[in-house]
């Protein structure tokens, strides 16, 4: 009896460390943002938003050059703030696009503390924001996320009205993502889910996927297995570089593709609208 005891205190203290270990390998939040788009010399609105449960988010709109009423949904990492994001913010400005950056409950100015579910109900509530705006087009809305915004950018594309998805190094789902991270987890311990794979299936706007094979924090197999599980219309771009540079060392590649998607599904959503 008292082996039997034993055990189970060992199984039942494994578990809340795997939860533990699982947490802090998902969510890296900062709170203080250092910088802002006006010192790359961009203009924007600090904007503050509330969540279907009544959190208050923080967010900023970046100015697209030339103006657009399209509008880039943008959903971050897992690790530190908006703040981090000014080279994309300034790549996607300049490509015309309003773009909605958002800090996740927890992060930055925003309150609350992260989980899966909340960063789904982030998403929405950005998205809905985004919609009360009268002067944007709700029709002309882009999910983009990268690496865990990734599965954030899946999910609000599977749940509301977007006109096109964005996927930039990202995964299939969590117990693949734990495979590499935590090898020696049973996969079935896993509580968190994060699966893009079961939702990319029913994805019909045109989606876009960039990916590196010299990423050393997501497996670029688990972005070609999310792109394979994906319906058409649908792109893989492979890029150069690691997880958190390849946008800067295949700068040219990475804007022209993502240029050239968004003008495409700006003007088919144009057509669509006539």
């Amino acid at each position: 009896m008292r082996a039997l005891i034993y055990i189970v205190v060992f199984l039942v203290l494994f578990v809340l460390y795997v939860r533990y270990l699982e947490y802090k390998s998902l969510f890296y939040p900062i709170k203080d943002v250092l910088v802002t788009p006006t010192s790359i010399g961009l203009s924007y609105e600090n904007i503050y938003f509330k969540t279907r449960t009544g959190l208050v988010l923080n967010g900023w709109l970046v100015e697209g050059v030339p103006q657009s009423k399209a509008v880039m949904l943008f959903f971050h990492g897992n690790a530190g703030n908006i703040g981090d994001r000014l080279t994309k913010l300034k790549y996607f400005s300049q490509m015309g696009v309003n773009v909605f950056i958002i800090d996740y409950r927890g992060y930055g100015k925003s309150e609350g503390s992260p989980s899966e579910e909340g960063l789904y109900e982030d998403a929405a509530a950005a998205f809905d924001y985004i919609v009360s705006r009268k002067e944007l087009d709700p029709e002309k809305i882009i999910s983009y996320g990268v690496s865990l915004g990734g599965a954030v950018a899946v999910d609000l594309a599977a749940n509301r009205k977007v006109c096109g998805l964005i996927v930039d190094s990202s995964f299939s789902n969590a117990k693949d993502m734990a495979k590499k991270i935590l090898p020696f987890i049973p996969g079935f311990i896993i509580k968190t889910k994060l699966d893009s794979l079961a939702k990319i299936k029913g994805i019909k706007y045109p989606k876009l996927f960039l990916h590196s094979p010299q990423d050393e924090v997501v497996p670029f197999v688990l972005g070609r297995k999310l792109y394979k599980a994906a319906s058409e219309p649908k792109e893989f771009v492979e890029l150069s570089g690691g997880h958190n540079d390849n946008h800067i060392e295949d700068e040219a590649k990475y804007k022209e593709k993502i240029n050239l998607f968004i003008n495409d599904i700006v003007n088919r959503a144009d057509k669509d609208n006539q």
